[in-house]
């Protein structure tokens, strides 16, 4: 068999088990790459290439940059945004301004940058409106192919086309000329989206979808019975107890009034200096007007939204968080007596609530009382900085309910590091828009700005990597290099232009639309637009026509990449949180290409004459 013969063959193979879904994709691809090195069609370091391409490394290091925006609440505050501007039963408005949003950040960074930043952003969203993953994120990429059409930085393709309109005399696209299509095609976009989505899109979420944490806090509040009796009251400069030590707060003029702890006013968490200073917080717990009393005796600040007791915001907020423990059997802390208000060990948390059973464990639930004695199953209720909760609850003698780096993900936006991570986000976007330096170069300093502010750790970093999308690109890029190596994309062009070539140029347009649309599916867009360009180019000299709507044609027939999980790296970046099969794409996707097929054949040659 010729190398083209077993190119085709081993193309064909790889689509049925990508849509028999009986085989993982990952080892399918895998299995397509090493096919290629056996068959003698690519050499081994060709067919091992594409894991160390720039494109999958830009990829990698994009959900890097994605996750520290996420763990710094910049996601959850973007979705409150989105949600506040859509309202929780507008499903029209959450989409339009969903997918304006995408497209503008596509023409922006790119496809691949834009879908990385806002893909945790609209999972939190399906989390919070309970709605299917699988009916927002497959909108969300396909709106952002059709913004890559806004601008010419939109996507590579577009500099091509731009840079082979210059070559061929016929001089260069505007950066926004390209927005005379793409606005047809957002809108259209959106329009069949909005109206055909519902019914096109599978009803499901992803295997890893998170819990919704929007209510964690006032939900912990109230279970353990904090919700109207907690507070935090600033020691002025003119407070007694500056200088005294934290013995010397004395609420036995206030019956019913509890201190729980005293907090540092520069780390809020538990006090470690000797004496109280101006600014260090003390956290009570008891009767409002008991409360107001006390702070206005003793000149402390005490807000007056606090006296209806806002816990919630007082316990949890962008500095301290909440976790709830709970004691498994054979722990070390079986035995051990904990009171409200006791400095664990470490110094860094504070006990605020123990139950036993689902109720408070009154008996001795003070110090003076002797505390309560853990046992088995009881759980506690710790309030510190989100720094010493991750730090401390890594701890085999605790259980951790639920993780306080994901609820502080969903539930605290614009938490601590944030502005660090909005300005590696905006250096970024400079970078590629500018393109000062390559994209995968872009992407790399953005995620290595992101673990050297301390936003993330490396290990945090390793985690944030969807390696199973890393090595579907990777593993399915060889494939491009074998088309394009063996002659089988070059052959097939040829014979397509040659069947409609004296049908007059519309004919040329349906016809190069049909072979860059197919090619698409199976590689890189840019990679087929390499492929069709001076196909094309050479049609249109042949026909004696312009070559510029030949060649805007062809940009947004490469945009329309919307039949299979491999014809971008962002279609693969959603099959998982999305839930979505290989099947699942062509349903919404073959609509729009029919819609990119109208654009392209005859929207185009109205605005670009022939």
């Amino acid at each position: 068999m010729s190398p083209i013969a077993y190119t085709g063959a081993i193309v064909a193979l790889a689509v049925v088990l990508f849509v028999s879904n009986k085989v993982p994709v990952v080892i399918v691809s895998m299995m397509t790459a090493l096919a290629l090195w056996a068959t003698g069609v690519l050499t081994l370091p060709q067919a091992l290439g594409g894991m160390g391409d720039p494109a999958v490394i830009f990829i990698a290091s994009l959900f890097v940059v994605s996750s520290g925006l996420e763990m710094t609440g910049v996601t959850a505050w973007a979705g409150q945004l989105l949600i506040k501007g859509a309202g929780e039963e507008s499903r029209t408005r959450l989409f339009v301004l969903m997918m304006s949003l995408v497209a503008v950040l596509t023409a922006l960074i790119s496809v691949n940058g834009a879908v990385a930043a806002l893909l945790p952003v609209v999972v939190v969203i399906a989390v919070r409106l309970k709605r299917y993953s699988s009916q927002l994120l497959m909108p969300l990429v396909f709106a952002a192919h059709a913004g890559s059409m806004l601008a010419l930085t939109g996507t590579p393709v577009n500099v091509l086309v731009s840079e082979a309109s210059a070559d061929a005399g016929a001089g260069e696209f505007g950066f926004f000329e390209f927005a005379l299509a793409g606005i047809p095609l957002l809108a259209g976009t959106m329009a069949i989206i909005i109206f055909f989505g519902q019914r096109l899109l599978p009803e499901r979420n992803g295997a890893t979808m998170p819990p919704d944490f929007s209510r964690h806090a006032k939900t912990l509040v109230e279970q353990y019975g904090l919700a109207s009796g907690i507070y935090q009251m600033r020691v002025r400069a003119t407070a007694p107890f500056v200088g005294q030590a934290a013995a010397a707060v004395d609420l036995s003029a206030y019956p019913g009034l509890q201190l729980v702890a005293v907090q540092d006013g520069a780390t809020v968490g538990p006090l470690r200096r000797a004496t109280l200073a101006e600014g260090d917080y003390l956290l009570v717990r008891g009767d409002a007007e008991a409360a107001a009393t006390f702070a206005a005796d003793k000149h402390l600040a005490f807000r007056e939204e606090a006296k209806d007791g806002e816990g919630a915001q007082t316990l949890f907020n962008t500095r301290s968080g909440l976790a709830e423990v709970v004691i498994p059997p054979r722990s070390g802390l079986i035995g051990e007596t904990v009171f409200p208000g006791m400095v664990t060990e470490s110094g860094d948390l504070i006990v605020l609530a123990v139950q036993r059973a689902g109720a408070d464990a009154a008996v001795g639930s003070t110090k003076d009382a002797g505390g309560v004695e853990l046992q088995a199953g009881d759980t506690m209720l710790l309030q510190g900085t989100w720094k010493a909760l991750d730090i401390h609850l890594d701890d085999p003698d605790v259980l951790v309910v639920s993780s306080p780096e994901l609820v502080r993900r969903q539930a605290v936006p614009m938490g601590p590091g944030a502005k660090q991570a909005v300005a590696i986000l905006v250096a970024m976007v400079i970078l590629l828009a500018t393109g000062i330096v390559p994209p995968a170069i872009a992407g790399l300093l953005a995620a290595g700005a992101i673990v050297l502010s301390g936003i993330m750790s490396v290990e945090q970093a390793y985690r944030a990597i969807s390696w199973t999308t890393v090595i579907l690109v990777g593993a399915m890029m060889p494939l491009s290099t074998a088309m394009v190596e063996t002659g089988a994309a070059q052959l097939m062009a040829e014979r397509l232009v040659y069947m409609v070539g004296d049908a007059g140029p519309t004919a040329l347009l349906a016809g190069l639309f049909i072979l860059t649309a197919i090619m698409g599916q199976l590689i890189s867009n840019t990679a087929t637009a390499l492929i069709v360009i001076p196909i094309g180019v050479a049609a249109a000299a042949g026909m004696g026509i312009s070559p510029q709507p030949v060649l805007m044609s062809t940009a947004v027939a490469a945009a329309a990449a919307f039949l299979t999980p491999i014809a971008t790296p962002t279609n693969l970046m959603v099959m998982g949180p999305g839930g979505y099969a290989f099947s699942d794409y062509w349903k919404l996707g073959l609509p729009l290409m029919l819609w990119f097929f109208v654009v392209s054949v005859f929207l185009v040659p109205l605005i670009w004459p022939f």
